[in-house]
């Protein structure tokens, strides 16, 4: 029984908290920052002030709140397995073109661009909290390959680079930028698929596995 309530008091929880982020989300694109206050997000959420503030005392650990679940995946989305660099690239590059697709995301870089004039500080956070430790597991699993001897990559940093920009700047960028701009199922995987065969040929361990790819 005690049991049972303690999962009822945390799914309770975590539908509360998950009212607070999208409140002071869309909040802090209406009004701004500056101009959206702790009090103003509990009542548009329909929480308590008292419930708000005991999950997030100040605005910064909530817009923190609101990058680190916009760059959150699913528990069980592993990092690929070793071995294969054209599948594990075409795992990574799936993934990462359905977390930019998604409205928070988008929101997030919204909020950010308006307030970083005044703010500088939540450029910083949604690059430490977010942007960042994604990116080290793309750079880190580029290492795990090369260190298998299935890619040479001397400079994982750019690699992981090249190959999450060859997706962002066509998948994401054209859609925070261009009002109505859409991008296909069928296109977004042309995509990832030219940017793994590309970044494969690139960094191919041997110059005769670049043919393998088709490149």
């Amino acid at each position: 029984m005690n049991r049972a309530v303690t999962t009822y008091h945390q799914r309770v929880a975590q539908e509360k908290r998950a009212l607070i982020v999208m409140a002071a989300t869309a909040l802090f694109l209406e009004l701004g920052y500056d101009r959206t206050s702790l009090a103003r997000i509990a009542e548009r959420s329909g929480v308590s002030r008292a419930t708000l503030f005991k999950q997030f005392p100040t605005k910064a650990a909530l817009f923190d709140a609101i990058v680190t679940e916009s760059w959150s995946t699913a528990e069980e989305e592993d990092p690929p397995q070793v071995g294969d660099v054209v599948e594990g690239l075409g795992i990574i590059g799936r993934r990462y073109a359905e977390l930019l697709s998604r409205p928070q995301m988008t929101d997030l870089f919204r909020i950010v661009i308006a307030e970083l004039p005044r703010f500088p500080e939540l450029a910083q956070a949604q690059f430490s909290h977010g942007k960042l430790p994604y990116f080290e597991s793309v750079r880190s699993y580029l290492l795990a390959e090369h260190e298998a001897g299935t890619v040479r990559i001397e400079d994982a940093d750019l690699a992981a680079t090249q190959f999450l920009g060859m997706i962002s700047n066509y998948v994401f960028w054209p859609t925070l930028l261009v009002p109505g701009w859409e991008v296909s199922a069928e296109r977004v995987a042309q995509v990832v698929d030219e940017a793994v065969r590309t970044l494969a040929a690139r960094y191919a361990a041997d110059p005769a596995d670049a043919a393998v790819t088709g490149t």
